[in-house]
């Protein structure tokens, strides 16, 4: 059985010794070499440990108070799980950029700095194309890591009875790097509970964890329109990013015309790559400052704006589907809660991606600026909320827990990235975790709408 294989080889090696670095909020980047100065910044290409940076000391740490309830009473008994896949190799097109800007530095790039030497001299170009978004080590110690701190820190819902007894269901997209993320946070429950006598199923559902693929107009209009992203078009040529681009061509004396944006884009994610999956801090790093990784930042935020956020109606519509999945599911274990029957489904693990969590994330209302950030708005927008570096790094992941708070009362949490968030449009004091009734009454109007097939089919003109 080829699934099995796979979990006995890649279950049991060796687990890096790098979550020793103190990072961010515990660290001089000037004083830590070995952690890059943009790691910040590195968008979707970021490690999860950069939005819990305790994490590196231990990572399997929890911190069971971040969970206020509003009364000892409350007690959860379900929890929704959407996860992104973990770290993963560079796609085909980003290995092919980079193979590029590799050549381009051996044959022509120039200078005695030490760390163009480490790259002319030492680095060699080991990304390929057919290593196409595979799932790296280090995303199998994502999944298995997660899956051993959520049962910390819900413990009563992820237990080995629980699983044992088939109260735990898995989901997932039927992408490698999703299969494979799956597979590893199953094999985190199973080491933890020594568990060898039973698999586990999981159910492969593109429908559900690939919706963008099916939304007709989705497809038609962002993703296959190339006038979608006109305003990153523009800010890829424009001042700011022209200046990144300068800046790295003078770093390397070539002439300014063979530093395009997409050569920039490689050379950010030559060293995100490296730190991502091998926690190096690559020479490549030193073509950027702080402020060149901030333009890279927002080109890519304004690429995920435009083509999976706010840019669009459709972007979050399309996600109608997944909406629907999740609170049908939430309605149907509070109606067991409330009529004493044993829930059926405590825990429901979903995994995904990028692209799945944040058509998601729109729909819901989280991270809403206001106003759109275009091409022309990057000096005002430092401050902004929609920020993929803090969002969807490598296994981001949203969870909804429901809690039975006594007398009938039932609560929502959201959490994201292991933290709690407070649900759009909700003013009530504990907002963080409201009544689940008024959850529903705040999405209404999705609840009664946002039919997936009405809203991706594509509107006919008249004739």
């Amino acid at each position: 059985m080829p699934v099995v294989l796979w979990i006995n080889i890649v279950v049991f090696i060796t687990i890096s010794t790098s979550f020793g670095i103190c990072f961010r909020d515990y660290v001089n980047y000037e004083d830590n070499l070995d952690i890059p100065a943009i790691a910040k910044y590195f968008t979707t290409k970021g490690r999860y440990e950069e939005v819990n940076p305790h994490l590196i000391k231990d990572i399997l740490a929890v911190n069971t108070s971040i969970l206020p309830l509003p009364s000892a009473q409350c007690q959860p008994f379900h929890l929704t799980a959407i996860i992104r896949h973990g770290t993963r190799y560079p796609t085909s097109k980003n290995a092919k950029k980079m193979q590029k800007l590799y050549e381009l530095v051996m044959s022509s790039a120039s200078g005695k700095e030490s760390w163009l030497r480490e790259i002319k001299s030492q680095w060699r170009m080991w990304y390929t194309e057919d290593m196409d978004g595979r799932l790296v080590q280090k995303g199998v110690e994502d999944h298995k890591h997660l899956a051993i701190r959520l049962s910390k820190l819900f413990p009563s819902l992820i237990s080995e009875e629980k699983l044992r007894g088939g109260f735990i269901k898995f989901m997932t997209s039927s992408k490698h790097r999703c299969v494979n993320s799956t597979l590893s946070f199953k094999a985190g429950l199973t080491e933890l509970w020594a568990i060898t006598d039973k698999e586990f199923d999981h159910e492969v559902n593109d429908a559900l964890m690939r919706f963008f693929d099916h939304c007709t107009r989705f497809v038609q209009e962002v993703d296959q329109n190339p006038t979608a992203l006109s305003e990153v078009d523009k800010f890829r040529q424009g001042p700011e990013m022209r200046r990144v681009t300068e800046k790295i061509a003078d770093s390397l004396r070539v002439p300014y015309n063979t530093i395009d944006d997409d050569m920039a884009e490689a050379a950010f994610y030559l060293c995100a790559y490296e730190f991502a999956i091998k926690t190096v801090n690559s020479p490549w790093c030193q073509l950027f400052d702080e402020v060149d990784a901030q333009v890279m930042e927002y080109a890519n935020d304004l690429k995920q704006f435009w083509k999976r956020g706010y840019g669009y109606d459709i972007n979050s519509k399309s996600s109608c589907i997944l909406f629907h999945d999740v609170f049908s599911r939430l309605n149907r274990t509070a109606v067991e809660k409330k009529s004493g029957q044993q829930v059926t489904e405590a825990v429901t693990v979903q995994v995904g991606h990028a692209e799945t969590l944040l058509p998601l994330l729109t729909l819901l209302g989280f991270f809403k600026n206001n106003g759109s950030i275009t091409s022309t708005n990057y000096a005002t927008q430092t401050q902004r909320s929609f920020r993929t570096s803090h969002m969807l790094p490598y296994a981001a992941n949203l969870l909804l827990v429901l809690y039975d708070c006594g007398a009938g009362e039932l609560r929502l949490q959201a959490l994201l990235n292991e933290k709690p968030v407070t649900f759009p449009g909700l003013s009530d004091q504990q907002a963080s975790m409201p009544r689940y009734e008024d959850v529903k009454e705040n999405y209404r109007e999705l609840l009664q709408g946002c039919d997936f097939e009405t809203e991706c089919q594509l509107f006919k003109s008249p004739a």
